[in-house]
């Protein structure tokens, strides 16, 4: 079996695949092909993967000599009948490219659609990058806000401690919530998941609750659309803490949704000036009514960075992280000799399949 390596399009530095993880691949008896210049924008050379047992190729050859193609977006050429693809499509969102592969005749499979399951959390390509999102955010924060995180006390004076509000506690809002805390912030964490609160409490946090959250079992952990009473309620306290808050990191998506609007423009003009906010929710519309996705708004001296892919500022450890994702995710598909071979009743193999014979077959995709 030969897995094609792709390289990324623009704006995208990570690389799904690093030359540590090709070595891994080789080792069972997998050739490897990397597209050129695949890992130089995460500081990987051709040469680093020729010297981990991978061939390096122009597109067309990774695309026709590789059985598995992995791909972090889901790539725009016409791929042949009978590849198999492993990518993060988002097929929730992006039915065009679901729809193209179907008509290709490709089978795929895209890993920010596995269960929330402890079997599945090596495979969770979702929580890995969003570890290195909540990191990045808080830093972005800091080197934007005019104003210190930690308390200061000098001969000069005192200075309090900023004051950091996070809305959404996933595994992106536990990160902030531990970089911010580790830089001296004062950190509240508001989630309509109850199961959340001693989480936020223990990085020490505290948790910002709104009574009266429907919180769905079924929804594998995501959160999930609220009563308009409770949206209302919601609004009124996450104004009120925001005014006082110097930073603001909104995580809040529901899948194959837009993202909520959890702060107002009214609620932009009352904070105050020099404040940020950084939406991670932005390629889905955002949380904060002023975002713009992948632009940096200042709106009433508050500045809002609408970015929901940072993990691409941070490529070689996001890459590092990303690549073993994959590989945990192709041991599910292969045998001892290394040879394709998935089991179609495999709960993370089913969940994360969404084309297959020229048909979407993923029940979530098709009903989205």
């Amino acid at each position: 079996m030969t897995i094609g390596v792709l390289r990324e399009g623009k704006g995208e530095n990570r690389v799904v695949l690093l030359p540590e993880h090709v070595s891994s691949l080789v080792k069972k008896s997998i050739q490897v092909i990397v597209e050129k210049d695949a890992g130089k924008a995460s500081y990987t050379s051709d040469l680093d993967y020729k010297d981990a047992g991978a061939e390096v190729g122009n597109r067309d050859a990774v695309i026709k000599k590789a059985d598995v193609i992995f791909s972090i977006q889901a790539p725009e050429d016409k791929l042949p009948e009978g590849k198999l693809l492993v990518s993060i499509m988002g097929p929730l969102n992006d039915k065009a490219a679901v729809e193209r592969l179907a008509k290709s005749g490709v089978t795929s499979y895209s890993l920010d659609m596995i269960p929330r399951s402890s079997r599945a959390q090596s495979v969770d390509v979702l929580s890995s990058q969003a570890t290195v999102a909540g990191y990045k955010a808080i830093l972005l924060a800091a080197s934007t806000l005019p104003n210190f995180f930690p308390m200061f006390m000098s001969a000069s004076g005192t200075i309090k401690p900023s004051r950091v509000l996070i809305l959404g506690a996933g595994v992106a809002g536990l990160q902030a919530l531990a970089t911010a805390r580790k830089l001296g912030a004062v950190v509240e964490v508001f989630d309509v998941r109850s199961a959340v609160k001693e989480e936020v409490k223990s990085l020490g946090g505290k948790f910002v609750e709104v009574e009266g959250a429907k919180d769905d079992a079924s929804a594998g952990g995501y959160a999930v659309e609220q009563t308009e009473e409770y949206k209302k309620k919601q609004a009124e306290l996450i104004q009120e803490r925001a005014i006082l808050s110097n930073v603001i990191i909104t995580t809040a998506q529901i899948p194959g949704r837009k993202a909520p609007i959890l702060i107002q423009k009214s609620t932009v003009e009352a904070m105050k000036p020099g404040s940020v906010i950084i939406d991670l929710a932005s390629s889905t519309g955002g949380n904060c009514e002023v975002t713009k996705d992948n632009e940096t708004v200042i709106f009433n001296d508050v500045t809002i960075i609408g970015n929901s892919n940072l993990a691409s500022t941070t490529p070689a450890d996001a890459s590092k992280m990303l690549g073993r994702n994959f590989l945990n995710f192709i041991d599910l598909m292969i045998d001892q000799e290394g040879k394709l071979n998935p089991d179609v009743e495999d709960e993370i193999v089913q969940h994360t399949c969404i084309t297959r014979n020229g048909e979407i077959i993923n029940e979530r995709v098709k009903g989205s």
